[in-house]
């Protein structure tokens, strides 16, 4: 078959799909996950008009996705992540929100060097900045600390891979080309599509186990997010109830999350008490922004509720001194999460987990290899 023909072909399977998934609330079809495939990957290859495109995306969502629909959209995106292999035994995958943190001081960056210093190689996937949020990213405030945000992939598994350093990020412009071409759509559409579910599933470097941290704030996403990570050949996958929809819980009240260590395990959940298990006691869910930084800033000609690159330096500032040993809520935020983690990875006790991630909080080590660009 020509490329023409793939063009025509694909123009008639999206005329066929949009005719059956946007006719109102009550009269759209689903449709299957081959189906779903085929018109992503027609979608990621510029072979449908941007219109076109939109109007599946905006339907799709309005129709509520099924777990075919989901699972076909996220196969066409699995095919297009370049994946290369890591020789280490295990390596951690983070996920925050890709539209960033506008309501608080982001904090979860900084578990990947208390990870890495705990033997748990550990990166984070995302871009600059997209919306609706527009918000604060690791992005950002990796490129004030001065590391190649833009790093080839080769380049991130060498970091992973060297013991003096053991965490990198990973952007989807490197990992995912065509998918980072959407970003103009995307703005165009403005709401959530799909494409947003299920982007921070991307499985961009693969270890003898690959464990996916993600979070969530809405009661049904887990089993959905889960089911993905089984379909993006995670090893294991934890998925926590965080602030913002982050990795992050409140240390104000319960902390959940939804895991499975084997593929092939049915779905668990932990709890934790931050004040009753841990001794965590704050007056605060998260690491608050201060009144003096609340300004807001245009961004592809939207205004932000918030100047994302004020908000990337005061979490350097914090994160750094939280780094230092400083006692506080970014320091409490990243105790919490990656003791989250490592009772996840290892299954040894939360108490255990969270004394031990404390030791090397207060030796210092970690700024250290944090520092390490």
């Amino acid at each position: 078959m020509s490329d023409q023909d793939k063009k025509i072909s694909s123009k008639e399977l999206m005329k066929s799909v949009i005719q059956r998934v946007a006719t109102g609330p009550e009269l759209s079809k689903n449709i299957s996950r081959e189906e779903a495939r085929d018109t992503m990957n027609a979608i990621l290859n510029r072979d449908v008009s941007d219109i076109r495109s939109a109007i599946f995306l905006i339907a799709l969502r309005m129709k509520r996705e099924t777990k075919d629909e989901n699972l076909g959209v996220q196969d066409a995106m699995n095919e297009n992540v370049i994946q290369i292999n890591s020789s280490v035994n295990d390596v951690i995958n983070i996920a925050d929100p890709y539209d960033g943190y506008t309501r608080n001081i982001p904090s979860s960056l900084y578990l990947l060097p208390v990870l890495a210093e705990l033997g748990l190689p550990s990166f984070s996937q995302g871009v600059h900045t997209v919306g609706p949020k527009y918000g604060c990213t690791h992005h950002q405030i990796l490129k004030l600390l001065g590391l190649d945000v833009t790093a080839k992939s080769e380049e991130v598994l060498s970091r992973l891979e060297n013991k003096e350093i053991g965490w990198g990020y990973i952007d989807q412009s490197i990992f995912s080309p065509k998918l980072y071409g959407l970003m103009d759509l995307r703005s165009e559409i403005i709401k959530r599509p799909v494409i947003t579910t299920i982007e921070v599933l991307a499985n961009p470097i693969k270890a003898k186990k690959t464990h996916f941290v993600t979070g969530y704030v809405h009661k049904p996403y887990p089993p959905i997010y889960l089911m993905l990570a089984r379909n993006a050949d995670f090893d294991s996958s934890i998925v926590i109830r965080g602030t913002e929809g982050g990795i992050v819980p409140s240390l104000r009240q319960r902390a959940n999350a939804h895991f499975y260590r084997d593929k092939n395990d049915a779905d668990q959940v932990i709890e934790i008490e931050p004040n009753a298990d841990l001794n965590l006691i704050q007056d605060v869910r998260a690491v608050k922004i201060p009144d003096s930084i609340q300004k807001t800033k245009k961004i592809d000609k939207i205004e932000t509720k918030v100047n994302p690159e004020e908000i990337a330096k005061e979490s350097l500032k914090l994160g750094i001194s939280a780094l230092e040993g400083e006692k506080g809520p970014m320091r409490d935020c990243i105790a919490l999460s990656a003791t989250l983690i490592l009772q996840h990875v290892t299954g040894n006790s939360v108490k255990d987990c969270f004394k031990e991630v404390n030791n090397i909080l207060d030796s210092g080590s970690v700024l250290k290899r944090f520092k390490q660009v």
